[in-house]
């Protein structure tokens, strides 16, 4: 597991950038949250534990990083206003997934909103 982050001050400093360039912040938001790890059976778990948790769930994609290493990802998405409380209880909800399985939480995304 990486070092622990602070999504909250994270989660703010992406929807202050947002917000900064003209995002709408009345819309609704696609939050893509990103996991990955090396063992597929653990992250085929995490992604059926996603899915029971109300998140749509991407098809594992393979990636392979400069050193040669190969690991797997996929994004738990999930709609919410662009809020810290929204997105911050989709993370509270992801974590403990990640976790229990031994794979990455990589953080969330979202694009830009007219």
């Amino acid at each position: 597991m990486s070092e622990p982050i602070d999504w909250q001050q994270e989660t703010r400093d992406i929807i202050e950038s947002l917000l900064e360039d003209g995002s709408n912040p009345d819309a609704e938001y696609t939050i893509e949250h990103h996991f990955s790890g090396a063992d597929f059976n653990r992250l085929e778990k995490a992604a059926v534990d996603c899915f029971k948790a109300g998140f749509e769930v991407t098809d594992a994609e393979e990636l392979t990083l400069e050193r040669g290493q190969t690991l797997l990802c996929f994004d738990a998405v999930g709609d919410a206003p662009l809020t810290e409380d929204a997105i911050g209880a989709q993370i509270r909800l992801l974590l403990p997934i990640a976790a229990k399985y031994g794979i990455e939480y990589d953080g969330w995304g979202t694009y830009f909103e007219e």
